[in-house]
């Protein structure tokens, strides 16, 4: 069963996220915290899927960064932040803590809401799949990863991963020729944006990456060589430099 943590001091705050939750994802286990004390106990005991967290709790007015560092050091869980502090300033520190996303209170729509954490869920749901499989190309991987893809979007080649082809529509191979040319960099959604001529939004690029993600796994179930940076992008990290 999927677990999730909401961290919020506002009991009405709480309780309205709770329910957006239970209705986006029925059958979900909710726990709720109010204080950074209850909070950090419960991430030392739990390992939750996913954290969603307000920064300030009580009087305590970041007591969310204290707790996003604890849950750094012991799970790596994805957290949304939800909170009243303004975006313009805590969206690049949170981004700094590898925070999955930010949302200011009062600026967001319930689907927003919605949109963005399952979207997160989706990412944890895949990352466990993939790294419970039994590692079928380990030979394969030993090999240099310059020599396991090849490809040329700008000649509208088929990509080969491997020795096997891979089909790609062209903008999702001009995505994937973007990430491997500056492979272990992360490569920004702005950057991304310059190899697509429409939808230069985040929510297509997600989806392009996802698309390319799932044609490789049609060959290679254990793909994990592109990695999603909360707030900023994606990376290209080759097999040999380890997966996470």
């Amino acid at each position: 069963m999927v677990k999730v943590a909401v961290i919020e001091d506002d009991l009405p705050t709480s309780n309205q996220l709770k329910s957006w939750i239970e209705a986006a994802k029925p059958g979900i286990h909710i726990d709720q915290w109010f204080s950074r004390d209850d909070a950090e106990a419960a991430i030392a005991r739990e390992n939750y899927d996913l954290v969603v967290l307000d920064i300030e709790l009580g009087r305590e007015r970041h007591a969310g960064v204290a707790i996003i560092n604890a849950i750094n050091k012991q799970h790596a869980t994805p957290v949304l932040v939800v909170s009243a502090m303004p975006a313009t300033i805590y969206r690049s520190i949170m981004k700094a803590l590898d925070a999955w996303d930010y949302l200011q209170k009062a600026t967001f729509e319930e689907a927003d809401f919605i949109e963005t954490f399952l979207e997160i869920l989706r990412s944890v749901k895949d990352r466990k799949q993939h790294l419970s499989q039994n590692a079928a190309y380990k030979e394969a991987a030993k090999t240099p990863v310059a020599d396991q893809l090849s490809m040329d979007p700008l000649r509208q080649r088929t990509p080969i991963w491997r020795g096997q082809r891979i089909n790609l529509p062209l903008t999702a191979q001009r995505i994937l020729a973007a990430l491997f040319a500056r492979r272990g960099q992360v490569v920004s959604y702005e950057d991304l944006y310059e190899v697509v001529k429409s939808g230069r939004n985040r929510d297509n690029i997600r989806k392009h990456v996802s698309t390319i993600r799932d044609a490789f796994r049609e060959i290679d179930a254990d793909f994990e060589c592109i990695e999603n940076v909360p707030m900023r992008g994606f990376r290209w990290v080759d097999d040999d430099a380890g997966r996470h």
